[in-house]
């Protein structure tokens, strides 16, 4: 079984650049990773691709009603925004004090 790598983490900044018709509005736009998926291979973008869920009344939410929360998008549509250099950027891996760390191409510094 393949091993998927990411590119992005739990808690990154990311830039969405593509996607399908329903996230359209929402490309070019920023927002942090919620949840990565790696066997799915998606992500959770906060503010991203609102999907509403339909609740029923019960005891814990009696007033019921529709609730908003991000779907997932695929992880290849979203480019991770440097904390640096506040850039969207590819990244490079090196191996730093025996671990491996995430490097901005742009400007050359540890992502992690």
């Amino acid at each position: 079984m393949a091993r998927n790598r990411f590119h992005v983490k739990k808690g990154d900044t990311v830039l969405v650049i593509g996607g399908d018709d329903r996230s359209y509005a929402d490309r070019r736009r920023q927002g942090e990773v919620l949840e990565a998926d790696h066997r799915a291979g998606r992500v959770l973008v906060q503010g991203i691709n609102m999907q509403v869920k339909h609740q029923r009344r019960t005891q814990r939410h009696p007033a019921g009603g529709k609730a908003e929360r991000p779907g997932p998008i695929h992880a290849s549509n979203v480019m991770l925004v440097c904390p640096s250099c506040d850039q969207p950027t590819r990244i490079r891996r090196r191996v730093r004090e025996g671990t491996r760390v995430r490097v901005c191409r742009k400007c050359g510094k540890d992502i992690d």
